[in-house]
């Protein structure tokens, strides 16, 4: 042991808020870089166990009637819509993100097989203007990395915690990624909230304690 290491040494300083969006920028790099990296093969065997892992989840969460927010897939992400199909023709609301104001908390349009799509926000199909409005009971969130704690690494515009901290009552939250894109800490700032839970190939994978 180096002399004067132990128990009483000090603390290495705190990261600052701009030391810690780079890191995150890194960060968020890299875990896109090994995702995209994933053969076709791979990707949709990892769909189809989220699929099946959040089939039994979601069972016991919700009925007709409830409204289940989603997402479209892009860059690389588990492609969830047969999941949601199934959601939809079982009565469940199914709704889809959509950026109307740029750095505002987003709106949920209600989305089901078949509807026509517009481009959104980054080129995203999006339900289009006319569909219905819901507000989620229960959010299927996309993440780039996450740690035990449950909080998320997304893409870094902000949308999401800011969509949480707006939304009374607060949705359930479920964020669905990869088991490789686990991290000791994603460094989490007073803005950040987190899941309740995460969710990867291998099933439940960290659970948020506590109001």
């Amino acid at each position: 042991m180096m002399a004067g290491a132990g128990i009483n040494a000090p603390e290495a300083p705190a990261w600052d808020a701009a030391q810690v969006a780079r890191w995150r920028r890194g960060e968020r790099l890299r875990l896109r870089a090994a995702r995209d990296a994933l053969g076709v093969a791979a990707r949709q065997a990892w769909g189809r166990a989220l699929m099946q892992h959040l089939g039994g989840l979601l069972a016991d969460r919700i009925a007709a009637g409830v409204t289940v927010s989603a997402y479209w897939p892009i860059n690389g992400e588990a492609d969830l819509r047969p999941l949601l199909a199934d959601l939809h023709h079982a009565g469940v609301r199914v709704a889809l993100p959509v950026v109307e104001v740029k750095a505002a908390p987003l709106v949920f349009r209600r989305w089901h097989p078949g509807l026509r799509m517009e481009r959104g926000d980054w080129g995203i199909p999006v339900p289009p203007a006319g569909a219905e409005r819901l507000t989620p009971d229960l959010s299927l969130v996309p993440v780039v990395g996450w740690d035990g704690a449950g909080y998320r690494l997304g893409y870094g515009g902000g949308y999401f915690d800011r969509t949480l901290a707006a939304l009374a009552p607060r949705p359930f939250t479920i964020g669905v990624g990869l088991g490789s894109a686990r991290m000791a800490s994603i460094r989490p700032q007073p803005h950040d909230i987190p899941l309740d839970l995460n969710l990867t190939e291998v099933g439940v994978t960290a659970e948020r304690e506590g109001p």
